[in-house]
């Protein structure tokens, strides 16, 4: 039944490609023991087809709570959905040791690595086709459409755009990780030192 439900929810191809002229960065997780909130955050982009089209979803993840630190949703495949992702996260959380990103050209361009660098970010770049260096980002992603976009009936983009909202606050807030021995990523986040945030800054 989902899987019937999937299939009009086609998932486009990945076409993250690097931009010729573009600078790709070293992968620095390899052998990197992520012990604390802060210390990695990562991001991807999603493809969903919806009414006809494709609706593309970027998220920015911390990656020891799996905390989403915020989204957009965009109808083009620019880099600017992505850059504001990345500037609301560090206006609200403050800013990663390390930032990890897939060789995608949004991600390679100078709008996105410029505000990485300008804040003194570490910038991570998986291998080319190694989808697993960044699979908490996909597991995300493959939570998000099975427990959500599947099994509802979105009109419109403005519809879509409150199920993700909806998802992604109870993914923070009520959503318990075996791998964080059952604990909700807020849980997680904000008991690494963190309290001095508020546990509600989700993407508008």
């Amino acid at each position: 039944m989902i899987a019937e439900i999937a299939s009009q929810y086609e998932v486009h191809p990945n076409p993250s490609k690097p931009r010729k002229g573009h600078k790709i960065y070293p992968y620095l997780l390899n052998g990197l023991q992520i012990a604390y909130a802060n210390q990695v955050w990562a991001t991807d982009i999603t493809y969903i087809r919806h009414d006809g089209t494709f609706v593309y979803l970027a998220a920015i993840l911390d990656l020891y709570s799996r905390k989403v630190l915020a989204w957009r949703l965009s109808n083009t495949i620019d880099a600017d959905f992505c850059v504001e992702a990345l500037k609301e996260a560090i206006e609200v959380y403050g800013v990663p040791e390390i930032f990890n990103t897939d060789q995608g050209s949004q991600f390679t361009g100078e709008d996105f690595t410029k505000v990485l660098e300008s804040n003194g970010i570490r910038i991570s770049m998986d291998g080319k086709g190694r989808a697993l260096d960044n699979v908490y980002v996909e597991r995300l992603w493959r939570s998000l459409k099975y427990e959500n976009i599947f099994i509802n009936d979105y009109r419109d983009l403005k519809a879509l755009k409150g199920g993700v909202k909806l998802y992604f606050r109870f993914y923070n807030t009520e959503r318990y990780h075996q791998s964080l021995d059952y604990q909700s990523p807020d849980e997680v986040y904000f008991s690494d030192d963190m309290q001095g945030f508020k546990s509600d800054g989700n993407a508008a």
